[in-house]
């Protein structure tokens, strides 16, 4: 009976989750790393919502009250976990250190068994909140704030990126705040809410990839032709950039430690970006940004930002830009002016290497 229950309450999520599952076996965008990880995002759901299920089912039953604090708290406990591997799972470079304070909140959580620091169930069966009540969903609340924060930073800031996240931010804040308004009844569609928006998510990337590099995860080259074919005419400058010493890493220590070098340029790049401007992978290791109403100074500031934060790191770059009060110069102009300079400053940075 009770396993009829849950089928008839879960069947929808059990679709959903299944479709993701298949979907993200037999993509060929996505790397082996995150389509695991986001498997394990799958299933870990999956068991949340049994675990719900068996909580609710068993409310009321006087016998069963220390077994449905132990749900509760691994429910509680859950939570932050699922966020943190949303967050492992959909950012570039996340480290397993980003689980810390779920691994904290769990075992207050645990704690809370015995001395209901964070909640208890009465005799009667009615929930109370203790002292720290409000602690996981205050970890929930951060976990989301960086999530958001981190997907926002590292896309190209384009409308068809920015509404999936501003659709993840609906998701999560309505896991925030429907609790206090919808009290128990939400804990029985949260898994729904977070599967529905991972696949969500999910299918706008996908499309996204058209237009990204899957490497670097910036731009392509077949999207810079298309962006800078819209609206050329507010373009205002164009930077060149040209990583210094591929080969010679390639040559020497790899491919993968070259699609490492790339990669963590490419983050550079965007750290650098401001309201405005785009980058594009069009070569090898070859990079464009695109400014667009950009007045002269942020462009140099721009430029500046990149070599900091290139400085960080092992590697180094040539850069290059050009720029226009108005549409007097073609944009093929600004790129060959821009590619000039860039050129200039590499034949330097080889001949100092040659001394």
């Amino acid at each position: 009976m009770a396993f009829k229950e849950y089928l008839v309450q879960n069947w929808t999520l059990i679709l959903i989750l299944a479709a993701f599952s298949i979907s993200l076996k037999t993509t060929v965008f996505l790397d082996k790393r995150t389509t695991r990880r986001m498997l394990v995002l799958n299933i870990a759901v999956f068991l949340l919502s049994i675990i719900v299920f068996a909580e609710f089912y068993i409310a009321g039953v006087a016998k069963y009250r220390t077994a449905r604090t132990v749900l509760m708290a691994i429910r509680y406990s859950a939570t932050p976990f699922i966020l943190a591997q949303i967050l492992y799972a959909l950012v570039r470079r996340q480290r397993w250190f980003v689980f810390i304070p779920a691994g904290v909140l769990a075992v207050i959580d645990f704690l809370s068994i015995f001395n209901g620091v964070v909640f208890r169930i009465l005799e009667d069966g009615s929930f109370v909140r203790g002292p720290l009540g409000l602690l996981p969903f205050i970890t929930a609340g951060i976990y989301c704030a960086v999530l958001i924060y981190a997907l926002f930073s590292r896309s190209n800031r384009t409308a068809a990126e920015i509404i999936p996240i501003v659709f993840f931010c609906v998701t999560f804040l309505s896991g925030l705040f429907f609790p206090f308004l919808l009290k128990g009844d939400y804990a029985q569609v949260f898994c729904m809410t977070i599967a529905i928006a991972l696949f969500v998510y999910y299918v706008f990337s996908i499309l996204q990839l058209t237009k990204k590099d899957a490497l670097t995860g910036v731009l392509n080259r077949q999207a810079y032709y298309a962006d800078v074919a819209t609206d050329s005419e507010d373009i205002t400058a164009i930077v060149s950039i040209d990583m210094n010493g591929l080969k010679k890493i390639n040559d020497t220590q790899g491919h993968a430690a070259g699609d490492e070098a790339l990669s963590t340029l490419a983050l550079c790049f965007w750290r650098s970006l401001k309201r405005r401007q785009s980058v594009y992978r069009v070569g090898g290791d070859e990079f464009v940004i695109v400014c667009r109403k950009t007045p002269h100074f942020e462009v140099a500031q721009l430029v500046e930002r990149i070599r900091i934060h290139v400085a960080e790191t092992k590697y180094s770059v040539s850069i290059g830009y050009s720029y226009r009060i108005d549409d007097s110069k073609s944009i093929e102009t600004l790129l060959k002016e821009s590619d000039t300079i860039m050129y200039e400053s590499k034949a330097l940075f080889y001949k100092g290497a040659k001394k």
